[in-house]
């Protein structure tokens, strides 16, 4: 039964390759929210330009993701959508925390609690029951798109107060689960996402093989971005550890 439902997720129906171009999303109060977040988002950081510039590129990403034609695509391949999630809360997270700056309280519960938090909802949503609800319903999608922004936001938010050490562990934390999720969707022997059953047959890919591809963008280059990321807050450690007045 699945396998002959038409799908119609928020982003629209699969298109074709022809059509992409023109798929736009002029959804009025998606726009309408994002012009207002940004207008008033811009006003409140003009004292801190780093901050602002950050928030700025955050808004300009997610215009990307949620108007542009790449929301689409999205609707056809599922390894768009894997994409999509990446730069979801690994790129426009990131510099929503960087907008938040480092002088507001902390969050409650610590960077554990909100790895945790983040890895949870991140295997939720690509569950296949869970995603096929999120590809049904509006309500739904935005739910799935809120909470995982809101989980990686908050986990790149408690990085930026936590010691080094401990950004470190949960960067790495992060990168193993979701290499993993996206090792056993590589690995699987059956198409998963009934979704994707038949859209990526436009692309010239199979369910099975837009799937394994979707494994693979999760598995390597997403995973590899928290890896980079823990990279350089150990390089820094290390520099302010070699820096530090030695006792004696």
């Amino acid at each position: 039964m699945d396998a002959v439902k038409v799908w119609t997720p928020y982003c629209g129906a699969a298109p074709a390759p022809a059509e992409l171009l023109a798929r736009w999303n002029l959804d009025p109060v998606l726009l309408a929210a994002l012009v207002a977040a940004t207008l008033a988002g811009g006003f409140a950081l003009r004292p801190y330009p780093a901050r602002r510039r950050a928030f700025l590129a955050a808004m300009a990403l997610l215009a990307v993701l949620f108007i542009s034609p790449f929301c689409a695509l999205t609707s056809a391949l599922f390894s768009a959508r894997v994409v999509h999630h990446v730069l979801l809360t690994a790129c426009a997270a990131p510099l929503l925390a960087a907008a938040i700056g480092t002088d507001r309280h902390r969050l409650p519960g610590g960077l554990a609690a909100w790895t945790a938090l983040h890895g949870l909802i991140f295997w939720l949503w690509h569950a296949p029951p869970a995603y096929a609800w999120a590809l049904s319903s509006d309500a739904a999608y935005w739910l799935m798109q809120a909470s995982l922004l809101a989980s990686a936001a908050g986990l790149w938010t408690a990085l930026r107060t936590a010691p080094a050490l401990a950004g470190v562990g949960a960067l790495l934390a992060t990168m193993v689960q979701m290499g993993v999720l996206g090792a056993l969707i590589t690995f699987s022997g059956r198409a998963l996402y009934a979704p994707h059953l038949l859209g990526p047959q436009d692309w010239g890919y199979s369910p099975l093989e837009d799937q394994q591809l979707a494994g693979l963008i999760m598995w390597a280059p997403g995973a590899a971005i928290y890896l980079a990321a823990a990279l350089v807050l150990l390089g820094l450690w290390l520099r302010d550890e070699s820096a530090r007045p030695q006792p004696g």
